[in-house]
C-alpha cells in the first residue's frame, strides 16, 4: 500500500505549477513538471511546441515549383515541431535535451533520400535531430539552500549548446518571438558552421548583480566550399576548423531576467518591466577562403560584433496592462572580402533555367533574400500591447520591424520591412500571428537594386 501511495504521489506531481512565468498563460504556470521530491526542488520539465505556417509567397523571377513556373505560391507547412526536456536534481546539476524538426513543406524538408512520389516522396518523413544536448554544473549556484537569489552566479557547461555570442537574438527563444520569426541573420553561422544555431563547446554563464554574461569556446562544424575563379570573394571553408570564441553580456537595469536556460524572450506580453543594454562577439580564425582569380588562395578570419538594446515597459493605466516592446541591434560582420549569403525560409522554389540569367535575380528562386554578408546590418522591431478586453486572455499586439543591410559585395544597401499583428489567445501558449514581409531584389550581374517581392505568413502556435 505504501509503495502504491508513493507511486500515485509521484504521478500527481506531474502538474502545472502555480508560479507563472511572465510570458506564459496564468493557467500554464512554469510548465509541465514531473516532481521528484515533495519540495519540488528535484524535477524534470517538459516543453512541447508546434508552429504551423500558412503562406502566400510572391516568388522571385525565374522560379519553378515542382517543375511548374510559378509567380506566386500558396502552402501550409511546419516551421518548427519541437520537444525539450531538462532536469534539475540539485541546484548544481542540470541536463538538457532538445529535439525536433524544422521547415517541412509540400515539396521539401523530408528525410535524407526522399524524392519523387510515394511513401518516401519529396518533403515526407523528416528526420528528427538534436538541437541542444548539454550538461551543466553550477560552481556558484544562483540561489541558496533556502531558494533566495544570490548576487553572483557561475555555471560551467559542455555539449551541443545555444549559449551564443554576438547578440541577444543569437540565443532567441523561438517560443516568444515578437515578430512571426527571427530575421535569421541573428544566427550568422546558421547551418554552415553550426547545427541550426548550435555548436559543440564548453561555456560559462552567470550573473554579477545586474550584469549577465555568457562565453563559450566551441569547435565549429567544418565547412569545405571551394572558391571559384571570381577574384576576391570569400566563401565558407574552415577545413580542420579552428576553435571559435564567442560571448555576450548585458546590463539589466530593471527587472532581472532568468538565465537558467539560454533562450532569450522576445516579448513578455506585458508581464515584466525590462531595459537592457548588451554587446557581443564571435571570432573564428581561418573560417573562410578566397581566390585572387589567378589560382592563389587566401584564408581569412571571421570576426562578428554587435551591440543591442531591449526594452519592455508598461504604458498608461496599470489595469489596462498596455506595454511597449522594442529591440534594436547593430551588427558588423567580417566574413572576408565580398562574402555574401542568400537564404529563403521553407523555400519551395527552384531555378527555372529556361529563363535567361539576365531576367533572374542574385538571390535565386522562391522567397530567397540576401541574408547576410561582410558589412553591417541595423535592425529594429517594436510592438504595442493594446489594452485588455473584457476577457483577460485575448490580447492584440501590432508589430513592425525594419532591417537595413549594407554589404560590400552589393552596389546598394537594401531595406527589409515587416508588419503584422499578434493575437494572443492565451499568451504565448496559444497565439496566432499574421505578418506581411517585403524584400528587395538585386540584379544578378550589376548587383544593383532591381525589384521587390512580398510574403504573407499566418502562424498558428501552441506551446505546452
Amino acid at each position: 500500500m505504501q509503495k502504491t501511495f508513493k507511486l500515485l504521489s509521484l504521478l500527481a506531481a506531474l502538474h502545472i505549477t502555480s508560479a507563472a512565468d511572465a510570458q506564459n498563460s496564468q493557467h500554464y504556470g512554469s510548465g509541465l513538471k514531473l516532481g521528484l521530491n515533495p519540495e519540488g526542488s528535484k524535477y524534470v520539465r517538459f516543453l512541447i511546441w508546434n508552429q504551423i505556417w500558412a503562406r502566400h509567397t510572391e516568388n522571385n523571377p525565374g522560379t519553378i515549383v515542382n517543375g511548374v513556373p510559378s509567380e506566386t505560391t500558396q502552402d501550409i507547412g511546419a516551421r518548427r515541431l519541437r520537444m525539450l526536456a531538462y532536469a534539475q536534481i540539485t541546484p548544481r546539476y542540470l541536463i538538457l535535451t532538445h529535439f525536433g524538426i524544422n521547415n517541412q513543406t509540400f515539396v521539401n524538408g523530408g528525410g535524407s533520400g526522399t524524392t519523387g512520389t510515394g511513401g518516401y516522396g519529396q518533403g515526407k518523413k523528416p528526420q528528427i535531430f538534436f538541437h541542444d544536448a548539454y550538461n551543466e554544473y553550477a560552481i556558484l549556484p544562483a540561489t541558496d539552500s533556502a531558494g533566495k537569489k544570490k548576487s553572483f552566479s557561475l555555471s560551467l557547461g559542455a555539449g551541443l549548446h545555444y549559449w551564443n555570442g554576438v547578440s541577444r537574438m543569437s540565443s532567441a527563444s523561438t517560443l516568444t518571438f515578437l515578430m512571426v520569426d527571427a530575421p535569421v541573420f541573428n544566427w550568422p553561422t546558421i547551418e554552415n558552421a553550426d547545427q541550426f544555431g548550435r555548436q559543440y563547446g564548453i561555456y560559462i554563464k552567470g550573473a554579477a548583480k545586474k550584469l549577465h554574461y555568457q562565453f563559450s569556446l566551441d569547435k565549429p562544424f567544418a565547412t569545405i566550399s571551394k572558391p571559384t575563379d571570381s577574384a576576391n570573394v570569400a566563401i565558407d571553408n574552415s577545413g580542420d576548423a579552428a576553435g571559435a570564441l564567442s560571448g555576450y553580456v548585458d546590463y539589466q537595469f530593471l527587472d532581472q531576467e532568468s538565465n537558467l536556460l539560454p533562450y532569450r524572450v522576445g516579448t513578455y506580453v506585458g508581464g515584466k518591466r525590462v531595459f537592457n543594454i548588451g554587446g557581443g562577439f564571435y571570432r573564428q580564425a581561418r573560417g573562410v577562403i578566397s581566390s585572387d582569380g589567378m589560382g592563389k588562395q587566401q584564408k581569412h578570419d571571421i570576426l562578428l560584433v554587435a551591440g543591442d538594446v531591449f526594452a519592455e515597459l508598461p504604458v498608461g493605466n496599470k489595469e489596462k496592462n498596455m506595454a511597449l516592446t522594442a529591440y534594436g541591434v547593430y551588427y558588423n560582420f567580417d566574413f572576408g572580402p565580398n562574402y555574401l549569403r542568400t537564404s529563403g525560409i521553407m523555400n519551395t522554389g527552384t531555378t527555372n533555367t529556361a529563363v535567361p540569367a539576365a531576367d533572374r535575380v542574385l538571390e535565386g528562386p522562391g522567397n530567397a533574400r540576401v541574408l547576410l554578408g561582410t558589412g553591417s546590418i541595423a535592425y529594429v522591431q517594436a510592438g504595442f500591447l493594446l489594452p485588455k478586453f473584457k476577457s483577460n486572455k485575448v490580447r492584440l499586439q501590432p508589430i513592425a520591424a525594419l532591417a537595413y543591410k549594407n554589404f560590400e559585395a552589393l552596389k546598394a544597401a537594401g531595406s527589409y520591412w515587416d508588419a503584422g499583428m499578434n493575437v494572443y489567445l492565451d499568451a504565448h501558449n496559444a497565439k496566432i500571428t499574421a505578418q506581411y514581409s517585403s524584400r528587395p531584389l538585386y540584379n544578378a550581374v550589376t548587383k544593383e537594386l532591381k525589384d521587390r517581392k512580398g510574403e504573407l505568413i499566418i502562424q498558428f502556435q501552441v506551446a505546452l
